[in-house]
């Protein structure tokens, strides 16, 4: 039990650093402040999430759902989760702690867009970190392509989104199209 509190290192050291910038994924736990919560994944190029100093760090916004929960849960609960995700790595880095959205130009300058420059990103301050014990990752052999399911027993994404949407005047057809354009046209 001591190794695993000792582990929390508070801040965002070298080590950190290095496994941030090889990250090209996250996912961003919030709350509101009626409790509904959050989990959000946030990908880019490997650095896309800039470390400012050894207690900051920004996650750039980029286009996506074009939902803002993650954002206004920010502002109203003003504290996120984050655990950073390294293809083919078992072991993954948590930060936690007080976090805020900014639209400051001297942060967002700083920071790699992903696609166009963001609008805003979110600061969170490192209040706990700490790396994750592999154990979920070897027990899911998530990256393991032998493990993986069939594509073909799975609803396709335009499947999924007609029968989420309810919508009986919207075709599977019509929302591959959208898909299709969504990402040749607002990945950036």
């Amino acid at each position: 039990m001591e190794r695993a509190v000792r582990k929390d290192i508070g801040r965002l050291d070298e080590m950190c650093r290095r496994l941030i910038a090889a990250s090209p994924m996250l996912f961003i736990a919030t709350y509101s402040s009626d409790g509904q919560a959050d989990v959000s994944p946030r990908g880019g190029q490997p650095g896309f999430v800039t470390v400012l100093d050894e207690q900051h760090l920004a996650i750039p916004d980029a286009t996506g759902n074009r939902r803002l929960d993650t954002l206004e849960n920010v502002v109203e609960s003003r504290r996120a989760g984050v655990i950073f995700v390294i293809p083919g790595r078992d072991t993954t880095l948590r930060v936690n702690g007080p976090a805020h959205v900014t639209a400051e130009p001297k942060v967002l300058e700083q920071l790699t867009p992903v696609g166009k420059p963001p609008r805003t990103a979110i600061v969170l301050e490192a209040e706990e970190v700490y790396a994750h014990c592999p154990k979920a990752f070897v027990r899911s052999k998530l990256w393991d392509p032998a493990s993986w399911p069939d594509p073909a027993s799975l609803p396709t994404p335009a499947e999924v989104s007609v029968a989420h949407q309810r919508d009986p005047d919207w075709s599977i057809e019509q929302e591959e199209q959208r898909q299709a354009e969504s990402l040749l046209h607002r990945l950036d």
